[in-house]
């Protein structure tokens, strides 16, 4: 007996490790040798590549492609239809399958509809990637970015907010009533009393 749920059009391959509150819905294929954590929720007509490997609480949405080489920390969000590369320079009659490249998506993160994260770059944690982005670098912690190719333009909360930064370098989130610090291009969250 399982501990996961399973929709009965899901297929799931040998080797898989699929923890204890996962659902994965229609259509959706887990392929060999992946990891998924608890509670993750996998939406309708996914396709998670050999050997990916999925932290606890990820929310990948429908028709995401999640390819080998790709590693997720706790608490990602995968919005619709966002992909994830592999190979930098695919052909068709070429093999390349020995030269994937990895991408590290950090705790917290959001990735929004239709985004494109090219492979070999890596997403910091609590980063916001906004729908339709192309990321071709490595994006900060707690980074906002947008556009093709995606730049950024701001940082977030890890509620999702945007940090309005004052001029002693601290911004507060207006829903958790946490504090950060922006210092050398880098963004931290403040412990209490600090």
């Amino acid at each position: 007996m399982t501990n996961y749920y399973a929709h009965e059009t899901a297929v799931i391959d040998e080797g898989c490790e699929i923890q204890e509150g996962t659902k994965i819905w229609h259509f959706s294929h887990i392929m060999p040798n992946c990891k998924i954590g608890k509670h993750c929720n996998i939406g309708q007509n996914v396709v998670v590549s050999p050997e990916v490997i999925l932290g606890d609480n990820v929310k990948v949405q429908n028709n995401v492609s999640i390819y080998t080489g790709v590693t997720c920390d706790d608490d990602v969000f995968l919005g619709p239809s966002m992909v994830f590369t592999n190979v930098i320079n695919p052909r068709s009659a070429i093999n390349r399958r020995g030269q994937y490249l990895k991408t590290h998506v950090g705790r917290g993160a959001s990735i929004g509809a239709n985004a494109t994260i090219v492979c070999g770059h890596n997403i910091g944690q609590y980063a916001f990637i906004g729908a339709g982005a192309v990321v071709t670098k490595e994006v900060p912690d707690y980074a906002l970015v947008v556009g093709n190719p995606a730049r950024q333009i701001g940082w977030m909360s890890e509620f999702g907010h945007r940090l309005d930064f004052n001029e002693f370098g601290k911004a507060q989130c207006p829903e958790s009533g946490e504090w950060y610090e922006l210092k050398e291009n880098q963004v931290k969250k403040l412990l209490y009393g600090n």
